[in-house]
């Protein structure tokens, strides 16, 4: 732990995310606790992306990431921990594992800021809290086609009043109806 600390506190001389990687590599390797060491690692390969950036804050998490492949890093670790010093599949992994998490970010990201463009463009709207709270829950993303029985459901609502609630807001120009129709319409963001 002493030359790990002592490598670790060094001003880098590596690339900022391999040095995250080996970080986190060599501290779950060494394993110095009986339980917490996956989650200090990641605190620790959190701390290098931080400091290898300049920046406090980074808009992906890796470690929520590494959580999400809980299979796919157990079995990483496992490989490389069990071979020789080679850690080239580690590294691999982790790089991909990094990009994962900003494509994450990034779709992420995206949904947010049209969200965000849907309620600017739909500002002087009138709306009820029941079509805001609708169509904030539809906007945060659930599959399928957006139904009367859909919006009864999200809406807690009658199905007659879903149908309200969908007639005001096409005929406000917020939602079109998708071609087809009687029984099973669906509707679409105008």
């Amino acid at each position: 732990m002493a030359a790990f600390l002592t490598w670790l506190a060094a001003p880098p001389r590596i690339d900022g995310l391999l040095r995250a990687a080996l970080a986190h590599l060599w501290f779950v390797t060494i394993h110095p606790f009986e339980d917490g060491n996956g989650r200090i690692a990641r605190a620790i390969a959190d701390q290098a992306l931080a400091q290898s950036e300049g920046s406090p804050r980074r808009f992906y998490s890796l470690s929520s990431q590494i959580c999400r492949e809980r299979t796919g890093y157990y079995a990483i670790l496992e490989t490389t921990q069990s071979g020789g010093l080679d850690v080239t599949a580690w590294l691999q992994w982790f790089l991909a594992c990094f990009t994962r998490a900003i494509d994450g970010a990034e779709a992420s990201g995206a949904g947010v800021l049209r969200k965000a463009g849907f309620w600017r463009a739909h500002e002087r709207v009138a709306m009820s809290e029941r079509q805001r709270a609708v169509l904030g829950r539809w906007l945060d993303g659930f599959e399928g086609h957006l139904t009367a029985k859909k919006w009864a459901a999200l809406a807690k609502c009658s199905p007659a009043s879903a149908q309200r609630d969908l007639a005001a807001l096409v005929d406000k120009g917020v939602l079109e109806r998708n071609p087809g129709g009687g029984k099973n319409t669906s509707y679409a963001l105008a």
